[in-house]
């Protein structure tokens, strides 16, 4: 339960189903400190005060489980470490693969449930031959591009109850049960960064990646200084503090040189990319070389592509060229709306 209106229905839902049900809340990051993240959360001591506060109106046990330390080695380190290197690397997808499904699915089992159940947006289909992860009811919410990570094993011993729901149903729902969140609102930045100021969350944790270097045209020109790698991603136009006639934008980063390329839009389209750490949600691909479609951002549709699969990397051409396809990110594959798997950008 992170004290938002979508965990906090679920567990509405599974007590109204006549399951017993107990809230579990993990403390990630030290809050209240310079280092941990201010506003709304899914750790800061307001949304534990919020998920401990429904947990009463349900009337349901609540505990609160430690995880900082696995959090930190494991989510926050590679963010800063994957920055550092020119990459963009996508934390709510390493939080899933190494603490939400994995320890922290664990801790749940200790306690004696069977289950863990969670809000994301996105709906798990059993059958005899399998566990289906499939897209969520409501396009603009649906989160099963940060899934891909699950496993058969812990797909069986999840819960999904809002994900064949659109977000106003959900809210609908809590308004209707009475629950204190139903109005609230949701956050959209890395949980672990105040504010979404990555700048400065880098100048106190890492300050050896915002050492400044040189803006270059693709041609090698230097045109400009930026003020850190880790500030920039690739397809970002603003904060290059640059003088141009057109749009600039990260074309790529070369962290060895301490580099920034920039150019114009059509600068940032390819076809084709390489990908490696990848899971298959059946536990193997449907095919060494096969027809799909994939997305490389979490805010894009999948487009149709052709992929031809090598031991635990992937070559992936897409039918039309992407924009801004990013190192670190990672690449997504559905057969309509069924995820199939999918890998971190090489």
């Amino acid at each position: 339960m992170s004290g938002g209106v979508d965990s906090s229905v679920a567990a509405h839902i599974l007590k109204e189903q006549g399951h017993e049900v107990v809230g579990l809340t993990m403390k990630i990051w030290p809050c209240g400190t310079d280092v941990g993240a201010g506003g709304r959360t899914c750790c800061d001591p307001d949304s534990i005060a919020s998920a401990e506060r429904v947990a009463e109106e349900l009337g349901i046990r609540h505990y609160k489980l430690g995880m900082r330390g696995a959090f930190e080695r494991s989510v926050v380190r590679e963010f800063l470490v994957e920055y550092a290197s020119g990459r963009t690397p996508n934390p709510c997808v390493t939080c899933n693969r190494l603490i939400k499904f994995d320890p922290f699915l664990e801790k749940a089992a200790a306690t004696g449930a069977t289950h863990l159940a969670t809000g994301h947006h996105a709906v798990i289909e059993r059958s005899g031959d399998g566990s289906l992860l499939r897209r969520g009811k409501d396009p603009s919410k649906d989160q099963s591009y940060f899934l891909y990570v699950l496993t058969q094993r812990q797909l069986d011993r999840v819960l999904m109850p809002v994900g064949a729901m659109t977000k106003d149903e959900v809210r609908e729902v809590a308004r209707s049960a009475g629950l204190s969140v139903a109005e609230r609102a949701e956050s959209q930045d890395v949980c672990f960064v105040r504010d979404g100021d990555v700048a400065a969350f880098f100048r106190l944790m890492m300050p050896e990646a915002m050492r400044p270097g040189p803006i270059e045209d693709v041609d090698g020109n230097v045109i400009g200084e930026h003020a850190g790698i880790a500030m920039y991603t690739v397809g970002q136009r603003s904060g290059l503090g640059l003088s141009r006639p057109r749009p600039t934008y990260v074309v790529r980063k070369d962290a060895a040189r301490n580099a920034i390329v920039v150019g114009d839009d059509d600068k940032l389209f390819s076809s084709e990319l390489t990908a490696s750490g990848l899971n298959w949600i059946s536990g193997s691909p449907p095919a060494p070389s096969f027809r799909t479609t994939a997305k490389v951002r979490y805010a894009a549709e999948p487009e149709p592509c052709e992929v031809d699969v090598s031991g635990d990397s992937l070559r992936l051409v897409f039918d039309e060229p992407q924009r801004a396809i990013a190192p670190g990110q990672s690449v997504v594959l559905y057969d309509r709306d069924v995820v199939q798997g999918g890998g971190v950008i090489d």
